[in-house]
């Protein structure tokens, strides 16, 4: 026992104390690494690789003007009472000061969040642009970029301008498809009716 002491203490004779400025400093509880950042951003990078909507080529629309769209099969009395505000609305987006790249980026992810959580009718804010000049109609930005994208987003069966209660012109509803399991659930729910 005293040997392996002795021992111990002479191959350890030449080894000095660690200074204090020699630590690695941890991370914060809560703190991002820069390996979590690098991360984040590259699976960010992924999604918007995926998003496919233009940042070109987007028709003008006045900032007063209702905008609509209807996928053909949905239903016209279903499109009515849709345009008119009368499905609850089920999530929200504002894209108040954005600009055109970030208004883009979070409206398609918007959509995919919509499709994960079974939400059917949704609000987008876009706001009327700047101040008209001198009672110009002048083109809305975000409204017009909106209006370009959505038809494109297979998943939107429609969109209408909304409400006065919901933000009028200055905001627009959408409606999406149902889910594969909403499907499911309403196939279940009819075939039960059907064979009491």
């Amino acid at each position: 026992m005293n040997d392996d002491h002795t021992l111990f203490l002479e191959a350890m004779a030449d080894v000095t104390q660690c200074r204090q400025t020699d630590k690695v400093p941890l991370p914060k509880p809560g703190a991002v690494s820069p390996g979590q950042e690098y991360r984040r951003e590259a699976a960010q990078r992924a999604l918007d690789d995926e998003n496919f909507l233009p940042m070109t080529f987007i028709e003008p629309v006045p900032s007063h003007a209702e905008i609509s769209f209807r996928r053909q099969g949905l239903q016209r009395e279903v499109f009515r009472k849709f345009s008119r505000g009368e499905y609850p609305v089920e999530a929200l987006l504002d894209l108040h000061h954005k600009t055109v790249a970030q208004a883009r980026r979070e409206v398609y992810h918007f959509i995919q969040e919509c499709l994960r959580d079974e939400a059917r009718t949704a609000l987008i804010i876009h706001g009327k642009g700047g101040k008209p000049k001198a009672g110009n109609n002048h083109p809305a930005l975000l409204k017009s970029c909106l209006a370009k994208w959505l038809p494109l987003l297979p998943e939107v069966l429609a969109f209408h301008s909304a409400q006065k209660c919901h933000g009028g012109t200055g905001a627009v509803y959408v409606m999406l498809k149902k889910s594969p399991r909403q499907k499911e659930r309403n196939r279940r729910r009819f075939k039960f009716r059907e064979n009491p």
